[in-house]
């Protein structure tokens, strides 16, 4: 395995051996804590322009399947571990994770001390770097790091390009695609729902003219205030159908209402956060995949009304309208991967759909 260096832009570096693709590719460097689901992590379109990290010191030891994607193709610009399997052992196992990330051009590191930098990353925040040739001067690239701006079009580059259908029998659900997981797609189709998936920019109107029974507000990956003909979209069309948040869906869904966003220090990425839920007092395990989170005070202004907190760290991670039909959760109710704790929200949005055709059947008559 050739040589690589993983220089951070705070002049950091790491020495390691690379694997997947030998070029070089600059990103923002994050660490994601689960002890499995390295291929849904790195298929996950909210991962896009970033060099994922795993926490787990071994990769790569069941191998790349053909069921467990959460997208067509990924959208990460690296990868980042302390051991990978070069021998994966399991059933379902296609080929072995080099040689899926060969055959998508992503390059990796190896061989680095993952503990080290994923203690960097929670003192520094998350920070732009570089994985390269040994050759590179460190001091160069710092330099260059620096003056490099990273993309603030992530959801342009990850939702579909055109509507298209997932035929179902069930009640209209048109999701809005910032970057949707097959995941969420599964959970919708599962309960026999027929979907009309929508570019990100799909105006009120045009939303609206699909009549749908519920609107889904998918994941994605960036900043949620780089999306401002979403958060448009949505004034426009809360309190006309019941509308599902989440993860940047929940985070727009918020701003929407007149809530703000910041973004955390290192995000939550792994698949064991625990969430309170405010109304019942139970405590959920959840995955997440995020870097931007709601102001908890901002919610004081709005309708929203705070549902759920993170016990880690008591950052917003549920809310609900308390005039319309429409509510929102931070973290991932889908999984893939992680715990399916929180699985019947997708029944709770379907019964909050059910109820408001209940109800417009019982005005119109």
């Amino acid at each position: 395995m050739p040589k690589r260096q993983l220089i951070l832009e705070d002049g950091t570096v790491f020495s390691g051996e690379g694997f997947g693709s030998e070029r070089n590719t600059v990103g923002e460097v994050v660490f994601n804590t689960g002890m499995t689901g390295y291929q849904e992590v790195i298929s996950d379109p909210s991962y896009c322009g970033q060099i994922v990290m795993m926490t787990y010191p071994l990769v790569g030891n069941y191998g790349i399947n053909r069921d467990d994607f959460e997208t067509v193709t990924p959208f990460i610009h690296g990868f980042i571990a302390k051991e990978v399997a070069d021998a994966p052992s399991n059933f379902r196992s296609v080929e072995t994770l080099d040689q899926f990330l060969k055959a998508h051009d992503i390059p990796g590191i190896r061989g680095i001390d993952t503990r080290k930098l994923t203690k960097r990353i929670r003192k520094r925040g998350t920070m732009k770097a570089i994985i390269t040739s040994v050759e590179q001067s460190a001091d160069e690239v710092v330099k260059e790091l620096r003056a490099t701006a990273l993309p603030t079009d992530q959801v342009k580059q990850t939702s579909t390009s055109k509507p298209y259908v997932v035929p179902g029998r069930g009640h209209h659900i048109v999701m809005v695609d910032f970057g949707v997981k097959h995941g969420i797609l599964r959970e919708l189709t599962r309960r026999d729902c027929h979907v009309t998936v929508v570019p990100y920019h799909y105006s009120a109107e045009q939303i609206l003219r699909l009549k749908p029974d519920g609107i889904m507000l998918t994941n994605g990956p960036g900043n949620p205030k780089d999306v401002p003909e979403a958060i448009e979209m949505i004034q426009q069309v809360i309190g006309k159908t019941p509308i599902f948040g989440i993860c940047l869906g929940h985070q727009l869904l918020a701003l929407a209402c007149g809530a703000d966003t910041e973004k955390l220090t290192f995000g939550h990425r792994g698949a064991n956060h625990p969430v309170k839920d405010l109304q019942t007092g139970k405590t959920y395990l959840t995955s997440q995949n995020h870097s931007y989170a709601v102001n908890k005070a901002s919610l004081e202004h709005t309708r929203l009304q705070l549902t759920q907190i993170a016990l880690n760290d008591k950052t917003v991670e549920g809310v609900s309208h308390e005039e319309h039909p429409a509510f929102s959760v931070q973290y991932h109710p889908e999984s893939s991967p992680g715990p399916e704790d929180t699985n019947f929200l997708f029944d709770a949005f379907l019964q909050m759909v059910k109820d408001n055709k209940e109800k417009e059947v019982v005005a119109y008559a």
